[in-house]
């Protein structure tokens, strides 16, 4: 299985730049495997196929102004530091740029407030750094962090909170659980009137959902490792809605991925709060989701490869080419579809 079997041809245009005003007016493609059809919905229309008992799994992680700019003591040249991953206190994982200026010891400023040294690098090219602050870390970062929104996002996003999810939490994200942006307050209220569950994990996005495939064999791909929580209290209605027959639907694939790293070969998922590794791609056996909610991913990515697994890769790339045809917006502020 090579990495360019999961390339597709994209129009620049269709690349969402912006997040539609009403979220939940976004379009939904519904990818029936059972029938083998396709559909072309409006997401609020997702009430109609969600069957009372199932069970939708969101991510409630909450993304952080995790985007720093400063300067090195005593040079005027710009600094970008993204925040990936806090390792323990004040210590994180980084992408530093420009890396090479930024070695073992130095010290990159960004107010009176705040600064960092860079403590070691790592294999692939990573900062550890450990910050220096005068008050409350989360609300210097509040103040001088901007939102990491994806490089392919060239517009300025006026409103923060629309590269959030409504029902986002815990912070530590470093990007969007995107398809949960499509939920507003009212679509939730109405699945959980027609006895829809709704239960909530926490995985926090970094580079491994991100990083690109640099590998031609997909099989040699090394995903980055990523935190996750999910509680005995989700884990009980999971399980039970599996003992009655129901379905368990993933909103995203990071819901998706804590689902199949904390479910045993037995089919039964247990409480975890660990890192996990998990690459899913064609010809994994799925443990415990029957359908998921996603957005369009880019070409060749770990994303495109794991709707591929649950729903064969010539069925996606068919599905795509037809999204392409019929102008669907692509990426985090761009449409979704519901594989069943």
């Amino acid at each position: 299985m090579k990495t360019a079997d999961f390339y597709y041809d994209l129009p620049h245009e269709l690349i969402a730049q912006t997040p539609l005003e009403n979220r939940q007016k976004s379009r939904m493609m519904v990818l029936d495997r059972a029938n083998n059809t396709i559909e072309h919905k409006i997401f609020e229309n997702i009430v109609d196929y969600i069957n009372p008992g199932d069970t939708l799994v969101l991510n409630d992680t909450r993304v952080i102004p995790a985007r720093l700019f400063g300067h090195r003591i005593g040079k005027e040249e710009k600094i970008e530091v993204l925040l990936l991953k806090q390792q323990s206190g004040d210590r994180w994982q980084t992408l530093v740029k420009p890396g090479k200026k930024c070695k073992i010891g130095e010290t990159i400023e960004f107010s009176d407030k705040l600064s960092l040294e860079i403590v070691d690098i790592l294999e692939d090219g990573q900062r550890v750094i450990e910050f220096k602050y005068d008050g409350i870390f989360n609300e210097i970062l509040d103040e001088l962090g901007t939102m990491p929104l994806p490089p392919y996002i060239t517009e300025k996003l006026d409103d923060q909170d629309r590269y959030q999810t409504i029902y986002s939490k815990n912070r530590g994200s470093a990007a969007a659980p995107t398809a949960g942006l499509h939920f507003t307050k009212e679509v939730l209220k109405a699945l959980e009137d027609k006895g829809v569950n709704l239960v909530y994990v926490t995985l926090h996005v970094g580079l491994g959902t991100f990083r690109p495939v640099k590998v031609d064999d997909v099989t040699k791909h090394d995903m980055h490792s990523e935190y996750y929580i999910i509680t005995k209290e989700a884990c009980d209605t999971i399980n039970e809605t599996k003992r009655r027959g129901n379905r368990v639907i993933s909103v995203g694939t990071t819901s998706c991925r804590v689902l199949e790293s904390a479910t045993g070969d037995d089919g039964i998922i247990t409480p975890h709060a660990e890192e996990t590794k998990i690459f899913i791609y064609p010809g994994y056996k799925f443990k415990m989701i029957d359908g998921l909610l996603t957005n369009f991913h880019l070409p060749e990515s770990t994303l495109i490869m794991l709707v591929s697994a649950l729903a064969t890769k010539d069925k996606i790339m068919e599905a795509y080419k037809i999204a392409v045809e019929n102008k669907y917006r692509f990426f985090s502020f761009g449409d979704c579809m519901l594989i069943l």
